[in-house]
């Protein structure tokens, strides 16, 4: 069995990211992916059991990547506006500079791969912040209602600001990205 290599896995990790994104699911193939990362098309196979594997790998692996940048610096004992304005915050920023991933993400999300996709893989990555608004919601600091309304509410905005193809007209002022965990806040606060 061939030893894994890290730099050849993050090879194919932004080789699969960039076809992805330039012509899609489909037409990204394990020999195209291959191509672009500088290996062979069996080099896959020593990191992936076939395509999907290696697609979803990818959207888990983004996904943990935002949620460890979301939490960097979070202690669940800060007040929660404190700690949510500093979530808010972190993904803002790791999307800003990361637009390729979260256009990957988006469209894994709205793709049949989704579905092959274990929820609990992802979920686990942001518990601290789910206990953290569950915490908020015992104390009457966050209102009382499914967790997808409220991430709806608070994290949506950060994607649609975030990403420079979907807010063109937007200028990412100070003063505005405040003005969004503002808005972001006071939608959920109790």
């Amino acid at each position: 069995m061939r030893t894994k290599d890290e730099i050849k896995q993050q090879a194919l990790f932004d080789a699969t990211v960039k076809l992805v994104n330039e012509i899609g699911f489909v037409a990204s193939s394990v020999n195209k992916i291959a191509k672009e990362a500088k290996v062979s098309p069996a080099t896959i196979y020593v990191y992936y059991k076939n395509k999907d594997d290696l697609l979803i790998s990818t959207y888990i692996s983004i996904k943990r990547s935002l949620s460890e940048a979301a939490l960097a610096g979070i202690d669940e004992n800060m007040p929660i506006r404190s700690a949510l304005k500093k979530i808010w915050y972190n993904m803002f920023d790791y999307i800003s500079e990361h637009t390729e991933y979260f256009q990957y993400t988006e469209q894994f999300a709205n793709s049949p791969y989704s579905e092959q996709l274990n929820p609990e893989e992802i979920e686990k990555h942001f518990e601290p912040m789910q206990r953290i608004i569950q915490k908020g919601i015992d104390q009457k600091i966050i209102k009382d209602v499914h967790f997808d309304i409220l991430g709806a509410f608070t994290f949506y905005p950060i994607m649609v600001l975030a990403n420079a193809r979907l807010s063109r007209n937007l200028e990412l002022t100070e003063e505005n990205i405040k003005s969004a965990f503002v808005l972001a806040w006071d939608a959920i606060k109790y």
